[in-house]
């Protein structure tokens, strides 16, 4: 290990001094490369995003040290068009032999194509042009961080620089900062023109950004002038806007104080040929009109009204929408006080309904009152069509098929009961190819699954009881009950799965939601469990493997021979069924431990294809501080709760339990149901490093504790490792449980943990790149499994997680981002303990992933 690591820090060494030799060539004679800035203030160094960003010149981006930017723009040609003449006239007759082959105006037209100049232009806008010395810019730089400073109160800052040179044109500048004092908030007063806004002021100055004894921040001060006018404008103070708002600061002869008068005008009115000013007023909202348009409007003009709870209704044309569905998103209400946050209410709720366009709401004073103060607001909606079909066509590829096709198409129908409602009804299908032994139909399409699926969304809790004071309007809640059907064939044991959910979406606040599914009803039937050991080959391989050990135990009449390999192996499935009993049944004897491992084999065979029935209820909190799509500093917190099973079980008991099975278990509809609690924590956070640098990473916890009805948890609500999103050093499904070595092909449990890092950086244009650590594993816990190679043991577990490193590349598309990623296993718990390090960190045991956007 000491090698590899010696042999890969003298190719970083010796890629680094080749390098830099190449930093300074297009560096004019006269001119220095800016290589380091630094910046002290108070004769402390500092690097704070918020300092540095000051600056008018930064030294080249670069991507771990190495400037590739700036080499690939040095290795442009400088002039390739003054090049090519040159080289046309290296050699008398070779201008007049190229134009007696083509034309004078082809030979020129050469010298401005791809092949003579387009690398070179190709390099220069992808690259970066040196960053030179320009002592203008280390002015401007230094009065920039001046003025940064005196935002912060440090009214006497002073700021000194100096240019020096490291090396062959090459420099650094160093800036020194020096503060002084800060000015503190001292007295504060206000001088309100209008008489109404000074009551409202006195109503909320308890919560003023400006604190008497504070540091003075020019931040707090925008950021009152915010607060104000927010509080204003949604306390009926209409037209009122941040201009109206200023402040006289006082800091001469003071000693280091400022007093502050915080000043509010009053309105400002503008006519065709004069300006004057008035007192502002408080309005009402007198009227709320809502006018929608009607597909057959233009054929039939008639216009529909209605008055429901004080709103007017209008359509030009017969009323499609019943009236409280128009009037439920809408937070404006007659009789109301003017408040602008009702407005942005209202515009979410109708945008959020997907039923109309983006609504216009517009405010009036009215013409008819005398003194000024009411309101009439006009709500326009323009409905979308009622019918809408979409198709989608995708290629994948996945450790079950090498090559599908995908298809999907989606009718959907709004406003189905004229309450805004939307159907969708969607069917889906996917052909793909597969090489796996156990499919016998070796065309190239040989595997099927096609489903079909009925989605009809209510825009409001639709529940027997009301939940409006719990769950509020405001809070822009949704109802979804879906059903669903799909079919597999020739994809493992031929799978039949039926859903049905009933789930509740709303929005508490701002950047968080809530979900919570009362009903999660998903039946899976095995059309094909017989066919279980040709799909799991490596159990059967096991399998055999003791079949073949205690051979002369065994009937002879449980094996066959391979015709390709000549060997002998059981037939499937009277032989390995007819072994697994005999052992069972102790007609073959063989050692505790083989026995442990075959009736392990056997417990996991009917695990894997038996029916399942989950009948389950969830809820979802997530919460986020992503402000919009630009944001790289933010966080995503998600948490999970989940249990099934225990509304059958309160069932079966209230019928006395007549419903078990042989095996003691209580049963629906004659199929066991599965009762668990399962639980799960996601938490995600970036990091902008500037620049085009992003730390991003992501921790998960999860557990699912199966009770009761149940000793393990269905294969479709256990964890995995590996894959694209995971750790990445290892393919889905082929990680774990612990240091087991993933002996089954398809490895899962009831018990994750997972922590990945990766650093994100632009290379050039639409063009990233990424170098990432994953860190994680599964285990068996609470469950039946005994086997300590797949349990989780306390903290002597946490030698089982396996960390992979990598790198990646990410082309953004701008509507999404196509990825690739490779990873390296760079600690193997699966191996033996002093053989887990670097083991297989090479080529040919690295995992490329393919993804669509990024991994967390």
């Amino acid at each position: 290990m000491r090698n590899k690591i010696t042999k890969i820090a003298l190719i970083i060494l010796t890629a680094s001094v080749l390098f830099s030799c190449s930093l300074t060539k297009r560096v004019p004679d006269d001119k220095q490369l800016l290589r380091e800035t630094n910046i002290t203030v108070n004769d402390k160094k500092v690097n704070d995003e918020d300092v540095t960003n000051q600056l008018y010149q930064l030294p080249n981006s670069d991507v771990l040290g190495l400037n590739i930017r700036l080499h690939m723009y040095n290795w442009a040609t400088p002039n390739p068009d003054s090049s090519y003449q040159a080289w046309l006239d290296r050699k008398p007759n070779r201008r007049k032999r190229y134009t007696a082959l083509l034309s004078d105006k082809q030979v020129q037209r050469l010298g401005q194509s791809f092949l003579v100049a387009g690398m070179s232009s190709f390099l220069k806008n992808v690259g970066e042009p040196p960053v030179i010395v320009d002592e203008k810019r280390t002015q401007r730089s230094a009065s920039r961080l001046r003025a940064h400073f005196f935002r912060q109160g440090y009214f006497r800052t002073k700021v000194d620089y100096k240019i020096d040179s490291i090396g062959d044109k090459k420099a650094k500048v160093s800036y020194a900062v020096n503060t002084g004092k800060p000015y503190i908030v001292d007295s504060i007063s206000t001088q309100i023109a209008t008489p109404v806004l000074d009551s409202l002021y006195q109503k909320t100055k308890e919560k003023s950004l400006i604190k008497k004894g504070k540091q003075y921040n020019q931040s707090d001060f925008s950021g009152e002038r915010e607060r104000i006018t927010n509080y204003f404008l949604n306390h009926g103070v209409y037209n009122f806007q941040p201009n109206y708002v200023s402040y006289n600061i006082d800091t001469i002869g003071t000693g280091y104080k400022a007093n502050v008068e915080l000043l509010v005008t009053d309105e400002l009115i503008r006519t065709q040929d004069s300006t004057y000013t008035r007192p502002f007023k408080i309005y009402t909202v007198k009227e709320v009109n809502i006018y929608t348009e009607n597909p057959n409007g233009e054929e039939n003009p008639v216009i529909d009204s209605t008055t429901y709870k004080g709103f007017n209704i209008y359509s030009n044309g017969k009323l499609n929408y019943r009236p409280k569905a128009l009037t439920d998103p809408v937070f404006v209400t007659p009789g109301s006080t003017y408040a602008d946050f009702r407005r942005t209410l209202t515009y979410r709720y109708l945008s959020n309904l997907s039923v109309f366009y983006y609504p216009k709401i517009i405010y009036d004073v009215d013409p008819n009152d005398s003194t000024g103060t009411s309101l009439i607001t006009n709500i326009y909606l323009k409905p979308k069509d009622k019918f809408d079909l979409s198709t989608s066509v995708d290629f994948n590829h996945s450790n079950i098929q090498d090559f599908g096709i995908q298809g999907n198409v989606t009718l959907s129908a709004r406003n189905v009961f004229r309450g805004a409602e939307i159907l969708s009804i969607s069917t889906r299908g996917n052909i793909g190819s597969s090489r796996d032994q156990a499919i016998k139909d070796r065309s190239f399409f040989n595997i099927l699954e096609y489903g079909a699926d009925l989605r009809l969304t209510f825009p409001r809790i639709f529940f027997p009881i009301n939940t409006d004071r719990v769950i509020r309007k405001e809070m822009i809640p949704s109802t979804t009950m879906s059903f669903g059907i799909s079919r597999q064939q020739n994809i493992g044991l031929d799978k039949e799965s039926f859903t049905g959910i009933l789930n509740y979406n709303w929005t508490p606040k701002r950047n968080v939601t809530a979900k919570l599914d009362l009903l999660n009803i998903q039946y899976i039937r095995n059309v094909n469990p017989q066919n279980y050991f040709n799909v799991y080959q490596s159990s059967y391989s096991r399998l055999n493997g003791y079949a073949l050990q205690y051979q002369s135990q065994v009937n002879p009449d449980y094996f066959t021979t391979n015709p390709d390999t000549g060997a002998e192996e059981l037939i499937i499935e009277s032989g390995t069924n007819g072994f697994i009993n005999d052992v069972k049944n102790e007609s073959i004897t063989v050692s505790n431990e083989d026995y442990k491992s075959i009736n392990s084999l056997e417990e996991r065979r009917q695990r894997l294809t038996e029916n399942n029935l989950i009948f389950a209820s969830n809820f979802t909190y997530t919460t986020s501080t992503k402000e919009n799509l630009l944001d790289n500093t933010f966080f995503i917190f998600k948490t999970k709760l989940e249990t099934a099973g225990n509304f059958l079980t309160l069932l079966s008991k209230l019928q006395g339990d007549k419903n078990m099975n042989e095996n003691g278990r209580r049963t629906f509809v004659n199929v066991e149901y599965s009762q668990y609690v399962k639980t799960e924590f996601d938490f995600i956070k970036h990091f902008d490093l500037r620049r085009g640098k992003v730390l991003a990473m992501r921790a998960f916890f999860g557990i699912a504790i199966p009770y009761g009805n149940s000793n393990s948890i269905p294969f479709t609500r256990s964890y995995f490792g590996g894959g694209s999103n995971d750790n990445r050093a290892w393919q889905s499904y082929s990680l774990g449980p612990g240091r087991s070595g993933s002996p089954n092909d398809f490895n899962e449990a009831n018990f994750k943990m997972a922590y990945s890092a990766e650093l994100r950086f632009n290379i050039f244009g639409q063009l990233n790149g990424a170098v990432f650590g994953d860190v994680g594993n599964i285990w068996n816990i609470f469950d039946n499994e005994e086997d300590e190679d797949y349990t989780f043991n306390g903290i002597q577990s946490f030698r089982d997680l396996a960390f992979g490193s990598g790198f990646g590349f990410r082309y953004d598309f701008n509507f999404f981002v196509v990825r690739l990623d490779l990873g390296f296993k760079t600690y193997n718990p699966g191996r033996e303990v002093n053989d887990r390090w670097f083991k297989e960190y090479n080529f040919s045991h690295s995992v490329l992933n393919v993804g669509i956007n990024y991994p967390f």
